[in-house]
């Protein structure tokens, strides 16, 4: 199975089912609510596919270039940019794309308290998820340290995708609890989705994971546990993203400039 097969099957046909789902609600009148309306869904899921695409170049690039993980050159294009396929770049792309519209969907049919209050406790909630996350990632930058080779894809992993989570949390870990319902439908359900195609992709040998870098703790004697990782690691990251970026109880927290323009465009539509 060629990269860009794994692409159209796995993610394209998903992505064009939820397009449909979604130009069939617009057209009945099927709205994201009010709480969920600070920027328009799209405009969300374009920006976070622009920084996904930024944030990870430059991390998978060392990963190829260092050999943490592979592929069959006889199964991609060949074209590259730097030392990753442009396949690879396209997937960076997809996965926002899939995800954001896995969550509008739920986001149009799951009840959503509509209040943009200062959430109770907010304070102390996103001190104890950056807290432990903080620590996580404190771990694993000392696993990079100890040079210890098997732990390379697992240190790397964390070290290079906690950080903007930490980020995140500590912007809205209380938001996200509130609207956890959507952050864990985008979280989860892609993570176990990915990674099942992930193993198929893996069994191909469309890809592989260097095995003198990583655990060697397979799944199905098959998928490595830092591939289930990498896929909580970043659906996390694209579900915390858009369920921020929409999230009513953001809005106080932005800056002044993004404020004003929500205020205006939610004055224009309203």
């Amino acid at each position: 199975m060629t990269y860009f097969q794994f692409l159209a099957i796995f993610l394209g046909i998903p992505i064009v089912a939820l397009m449909g789902i979604a130009l069939f609600d617009h057209r009945r009148g099927a709205r994201l609510p009010v709480a969920l309306g600070n920027f328009p869904a799209w405009l969300v899921i374009g920006a976070v596919c622009f920084i996904a695409v930024a944030w990870t170049t430059p991390w998978d690039n060392y990963l190829v270039a260092t050999g943490v993980w592979y592929y069959d050159p006889l199964l991609v294009t060949g074209i590259t940019l730097g030392w990753v396929p442009i396949e690879e770049y396209t997937f960076f792309v997809l996965q926002p794309i899939l995800i954001g519209l896995w969550m509008a969907f739920w986001m149009r049919r799951l009840p959503v308290t509509e209040s943009g209050a200062e959430i109770q406790g907010g304070g102390r909630i996103r001190a104890v998820a950056l807290g432990l996350t903080g620590l996580i990632w404190l771990a694993s930058v000392a696993l990079l340290a100890s040079g210890w080779r098997s732990g390379t894809y697992l240190g790397l992993e964390l070290g290079w995708m906690l950080p903007p989570l930490m980020l995140q949390l500590a912007f809205g870990a209380d938001i996200l609890w509130k609207h956890r319902r959507f952050t864990l439908l985008g979280a989860l359900i892609p993570t176990v989705y990915l990674s099942a195609a992930d193993f198929i992709a893996i069994g191909a040998g469309t890809w592989t994971i260097s095995p003198e870098q990583s655990l060697q703790w397979y799944v199905g004697g098959v998928l490595p546990i830092e591939e289930i990782i990498f896929f909580f690691l970043t659906s996390s990251l694209v579900a915390c993203s858009v369920a921020l970026a929409l999230a009513q109880e953001s809005r106080a927290r932005l800056p002044r400039p993004l404020r004003t323009w929500i205020s205006r465009r939610t004055t224009l539509t309203a």
